[in-house]
């Protein structure tokens, strides 16, 4: 039997899922969660074998859900479903030791089918998918990154710098760097472009 953990956003979506995997008599879903703060809180209660989540969340997303756990739970196998084919998720999802990524189109058979495989042991990643994420490199250091993402959801410089603990120049040379590598015109601009590239 394996115990699952959704994660997703939508109520709709999340019921859905869980009621459709939830049919197969070898999976169990223990739990559902909003989002990967919500995840990691039910985790530290709960036994779970694998969490199927998805990639964008408020208050944390899916990608820096699997991260966190990639550290803190390893046994935890994940597995990560969106409607998003960004080379950046993908890439970000691979190194954080993500054992699937599907796409919310494809068919039920074939995301019951990976749940199992990747309980087995085995990944599962459309090639076309694998191909995208390494046609994409992420020029962004993980600082220039949290600045931008902070910037990107209205933070000025100076809270920028009392949340990341940094000077308020550090915060500047991290966004300028950033704007700079993305061609962007300002670092609002700098925000879109990497989030549209999936590396936020």
């Amino acid at each position: 039997m394996i115990n699952l953990l959704i994660v997703e956003d939508q109520q709709m979506v999340r019921e859905a899922i869980s009621a459709l995997v939830g049919l197969d008599p070898f999976i169990n879903v223990v739990g559902q969660a909003e989002d990967g703060k919500a995840a990691l809180k039910f985790i530290e209660q709960n036994k779970i074998d694998m969490v199927l989540s998805d990639t964008e969340m408020p208050n944390m997303s899916g990608i820096e859900l699997v991260e966190i756990l990639s550290k803190r739970h390893s046994d935890i196998k994940t597995m990560i479903i969106t409607t998003f084919s960004k080379a950046g998720y993908i890439k970000r999802a691979m190194k954080a030791d993500v054992r699937a990524f599907i796409l919310k189109e494809a068919p039920s058979e074939h995301l019951i089918n990976a749940i199992k495989s990747v309980n087995q042991g085995r990944r599962v990643i459309d090639p076309e998918l694998a191909l995208l994420a390494l046609s994409d490199t992420d020029p962004l250091t993980n600082k220039e990154r949290k600045a931008l993402k902070l910037a990107g959801d209205g933070l000025k410089t100076q809270d920028i710098a009392k949340t990341l603990f940094l000077s308020e120049g550090t915060v500047r040379n991290y966004l300028s760097e950033a704007m700079s590598k993305l061609n962007a015109v300002n670092r609002v601009d700098a925000a879109r472009i990497a989030r549209q590239k999936g590396w936020l």
